[in-house]
């Protein structure tokens, strides 16, 4: 079960990445006070939680009345999530694990950037949601590995929750410069993940590839 664990923990870890959302989370709250933070990151995390979760519970019955396998969706998202680990490694937005420029725009014109940008898709975006069902799905049938992978996604999201609050500063130790080293080095790991999770789907596909 430890291996289940230190797996999971490794890929939410790195997909949610509490480190890399914290300057975002500043930029987004300039005008706050403490006590709004708080309550702003309060209600974004339990909002991406409760989002997360659903995926985790319904993500297999949704691909099986979808008519879409598992080996197909695990290549799938394992592209998702290599492009994801490319935009990490070059410190480049495109909008999977941040806002894109018309993002940034809409959110400035809303008095609530608890749902967007902040919940989805900084936090439940779509790398996040994809990982809950790979992972859920690698685990089918095994009811304490799928809890365990469950349990260490809300306790990576109560790190999160945690480096929000201390947002400000957590900024003043890292800096700029040192949130991008730590996202590069999260991002090389997050390529390795992927492209497992895309042999493991091309093997599923194409069962004469294993022999």
């Amino acid at each position: 079960m430890l291996d289940v664990a230190l797996t999971a923990f490794a890929t939410f870890f790195v997909i949610i990445d509490p480190v890399g959302v914290v300057p975002l989370f500043v930029s987004l709250t300039p005008g706050m006070d403490a006590l709004q933070r708080r309550r702003t990151a309060v209600r974004a995390v339990i909002i991406a939680t409760c989002i997360l979760l659903v995926f985790t519970l319904l993500g297999q019955p949704i691909l099986k009345y979808l008519g879409i396998s598992l080996p197909a969706f695990r290549i799938a998202g394992g592209l998702l999530l290599l492009l994801l680990a490319v935009d990490m490694v070059v410190v480049k937005s495109s909008g999977l694990r941040s806002t894109t420029p018309k993002e940034e725009e809409e959110a400035t014109h809303r008095p609530d950037i608890t749902v967007f940008p902040l919940a989805i898709p900084l936090i439940a975006g779509p790398g996040s949601i994809t990982s809950v069902i790979l992972l859920h799905s690698q685990h089918t049938g095994d009811v304490v590995s799928q809890a365990i992978s469950a349990g260490v996604m809300i306790g990576v999201l109560i790190m999160l929750f945690c480096g929000l609050l201390a947002s400000t500063h957590i900024m003043k130790i890292l800096g700029v410069t040192g949130v991008n080293v730590i996202t590069r080095v999260f991002g090389i790991i997050l390529s390795a993940v992927a492209v497992s999770n895309i042999v493991e789907g091309i093997r599923g596909s194409f069962p004469a590839l294993a022999g």
